[in-house]
């Protein structure tokens, strides 16, 4: 078996360092840590290749399984064994999948996030298409969950559309997350747990009709992170102020200050920051060396090549030149 730590909060496991007998239940394993005990079974059972890469957020863990063709069955004694009482949110990002529970089954394509409570049975299949399946489970113990069971209860084995704002975010930060956690704190991974499970609660509440039973503070965060994939998103739009901010989200300029006021850094100071980092990975970039810094500068909503300077020298300590010929030089051989 290999495993990797990118950092303390990352994880990565494969069996391929296993002998070919040993894998599956290796595998079997790996389901029953990090999901649930399962009685798996798979036609390439004697030589069943498998990774998981995994990240604990604090209040919710991470994962993303890559394996062949399988089938998995909790029954009523597996959970008789042992039950965790969690929500588990899967973003299926590679091959479709048929999943069954409480009487309903359902086909899920690539994509798609699918629902289910480690509570009740569950039968999941996914169908050999001659390559891995990618799976990336998000954990919501169900304490974590606003939402009154019931109504939770209804989305079990749905294939859930992530056409949403909040869908959308949501898919984005399961599909991608992992990579920036192994860089981050342990304080800013438990900033995204947080927003993750605030996320999740809002965007199953947007499909069973149900945000009233959010708290406010859920539901602030959750608008925050809307907001932050929106600044994103146009941080090369010098038109980027809270005003246009405040309107495309339909809030008033004041009620958007007032979401921020709970973060780390204002509105603006969000929007000046991240500019300034993606200026700075372009300044490093080797392929942009011959591109003037006043483009780079433009590109990335800055109205003038003085103001860029003045804000880059007052955050780095150095002009955006003294950053790009200090990079290249520690570049150069000696």
């Amino acid at each position: 078996m290999s495993l990797s730590h990118a950092a303390t909060s990352v994880l990565s496991q494969s069996n391929s360092g296993l002998s070919r007998p040993d894998r599956f239940a290796w595998f079997i394993d790996a389901v029953r840590e990090g999901i649930a005990p399962f009685a798996l079974s798979s036609p390439y059972s004697g030589d069943f290749t498998a990774r998981v890469v995994s990240a604990d957020l604090g209040a919710t863990q991470l994962a993303t399984f890559s394996f062949p063709a399988l089938d998995a069955v909790r029954t009523a004694r597996h959970i008789r064994r042992g039950d965790p009482e969690t929500y588990m949110l899967g973003l299926i990002q590679r091959a479709p999948m048929q999943v069954a529970q409480k009487r309903e089954t359902v086909a899920v394509r690539a994509g798609e996030l699918v629902l289910f409570d480690t509570s009740y049975p569950l039968e999941a299949v996914f169908p050999d298409h001659g390559h891995h399946v990618v799976v990336t489970i998000l954990r919501l113990p169900r304490a974590s969950m606003p939402l009154p069971d019931d109504q939770v209860d209804r989305l079990l084995a749905q294939p859930l559309s992530t056409c949403s704002a909040t869908g959308s975010l949501l898919r984005h930060l399961m599909g991608s997350a992992l990579g920036p956690v192994a860089d981050q704190s342990q304080t800013e991974n438990q900033r995204l747990g947080t927003i993750a499970v605030d996320l999740a609660a809002a965007f199953l509440a947007g499909h069973i009709d149900a945000s009233g039973f959010l708290p406010t503070e859920t539901r602030r965060r959750a608008l925050v992170a809307r907001i932050g994939a929106f600044i994103e998103a146009n941080l090369g739009d010098p038109g980027l102020t809270p005003a246009a901010i405040a309107s495309q989200h339909h809030i008033s300029v004041r009620t958007l200050h007032q979401l921020f006021n709970a973060e780390p850094e204002g509105v603006m100071a969000t929007v000046r920051r991240r500019r300034l980092e993606r200026c700075r990975q372009a300044l490093a970039t080797p392929s942009l060396r011959k591109q003037p810094i006043g483009v780079i500068a433009a590109r990335w909503g800055f109205s003038s090549p003085g103001e860029f300077s003045r804000v880059f020298k007052r955050t780095y300590s150095e002009t955006p030149r003294q950053f790009r010929d200090g990079t290249a030089a520690a570049r150069s051989p000696r």
